[in-house]
Formats: structure tokens, sequence, C-alpha cells
């Protein structure tokens, strides 16, 4: 058992290093939400005018992109893997006396405080857009943005442990991120979209990420009907989705670690 959290304390240590000596992936990390909150909030604010009363298109999308931040940095969790094979590092880790399970639970948790980390940098944009925030809504956040940084930390770790090159997990990210990312329900809602969209949505464990953290920011409708997500007509609560994004992660996370044990 202490060999197991010495990996996970020496890997995770590791992660955290690699990205807060990166000042270029620290600002740029930051950057691109922020980007899109401005591109997208200045574009449509006014043409779609307000969701719910009081709430207007920005200020329904920042909850969602706060969850995109934690999504998109630990989806990025498996390129360390890469990294690593692809310069040899992996393999002065394997030959140590470290179960590989700790290995990528440590790279998981890492992530995960990363992924904390950037997602409670995007609240400094709270006031800016008018809304409310309060310690209490802080303390319910962090725990709900931990468990999707860490459950996407593993759907990242399941990549990376079958790609060779850092040049195909890039590919890859590219290719499931955007479809991800707008299956969601982070840009608009889920109420009113096409039937194949809405069933898309369903099985993306990013719509539950999402609609948690919009749910803490903004609260649930009573019929769902504008901003909550419905599962075979039944409304999801906040823990109702941290439920479904935990079963996606336990899935993703031990996937991880047994393709990790095989392939390397």
């Amino acid at each position: 058992m202490t060999m197991v959290y010495r990996a996970v304390w020496v890997t995770a240590y590791r992660e955290l290093l690699r990205f807060f000596n990166n000042k270029t992936r620290l600002i740029s990390s930051f950057t691109m939400p922020v980007l899109l909150l401005i591109v997208f909030g200045a574009g449509f604010t006014n043409t779609i005018g307000a969701l719910l009363p009081g709430v207007n298109f920005t200020q329904f999308m920042y909850p969602g992109i706060i969850a995109m931040t934690a999504f998109q940095i630990s989806l990025m969790s498996g390129l360390s893997i890469v990294w690593d094979r692809e310069f040899g590092f992996l393999k002065e880790v394997l030959v140590a006396p470290l179960p590989r399970s700790g290995i990528i639970a440590g790279k998981a948790i890492g992530t995960a405080i990363v992924a904390l980390f950037q997602g409670l940098i995007m609240l400094v944009l709270a006031p800016f857009l008018d809304v409310p925030l309060d310690v209490a809504l802080v303390l319910q956040l962090i725990p709900v943005l931990v468990l999707i940084s860490l459950s996407f930390s593993g759907m990242g770790l399941l990549l990376g442990s079958r790609m060779k090159s850092q040049q195909g997990f890039q590919m890859v990210m590219q290719v499931l991120l955007l479809p991800l990312m707008f299956a969601s329900g982070v840009f608009f809602p889920l109420g009113n979209v096409p039937a194949w969209l809405g069933a898309l949505s369903k099985v993306n464990p990013l719509t539950y990420g999402a609609d948690a953290v919009r749910q803490l920011f903004l609260g649930a409708p009573a019929d769902g009907s504008v901003i909550g997500v419905t599962v075979f007509n039944h409304t999801m609560s906040v823990m109702d989705d941290m439920m479904v994004v935990v079963a996606f992660g336990l899935v993703f996370l031990l996937t991880a670690a047994a393709a990790f044990s095989r392939r390397d």
C-alpha cells in the first residue's frame, strides 16, 4: 500500500510541476475560454436575448465554459503518457518499483488539481458578467469540478495509453473536442435541439458535467425546459449529474489502467 501512495504522490507532483513551470501552457489554457466567452457572448447575447429572467446568453454560457475548461485540460492528460513514452522517461518510471495503477491514479489526480485550479481562476470573471458568486457556491463547485476533472482525466489517459505519437494524440483530440463540446449544452440549451443531437447529448458525459455546474450557478428550472437536462422525462439534479459523471469516470479510469498495463 505504501508503494501505491508513493506512486500516486510522485506522479501527481510531477504533473503539477510540469504545468506550473510551463508559463505558455498556463496562459493559453486560460486565454481560450476567455476568448470563447468574448466572441460568443458579444456575437449572440443581443441576438438571442434572455434565456431566463435576468440571465442573458453570456451568463448562461459562463458555467458551461468553466466545465469545459476542466474537461479540456483533463482530456489532455493523456498527452503526458505519450510525451513520456516518446522521450524514454516512461521506461524509467516503469522499471521503478511502483505499481502501474498508482501511476495512472497519480496522473489523474495531478491533472484534476490543475483543472480545478484553472476552473477556479475563471471565477474572477463572474463580477464582470453580473453572475452572482459567494463562498457557499465556490465550496459546492470545488467537489463538482474535481469529479469532472478526474473522470475526464480517465478518458484522456485511456486515449494516451493507445497512442504512439504526440501528433496522433493531438489529431484524435481535435476530432473529439469540438463534437463533445457542442453536443453538451455548453453553448446552447438542449431543450429544443433536433432529436439526433438530443440523443447524442445524452451519451456525452460532458453534458452532465456542464449541467451540474450550470445548476449551481443558475439553479434548476422546475420543468427542465430551459437549462435542465432530462433523461427519460426525469430532470437531472446536480447529484444525478454527478452520479453519471462518476460512473463514466470509473469506466474510463479502470479501462485506462488496464490498457496502460497491457501496452507498456
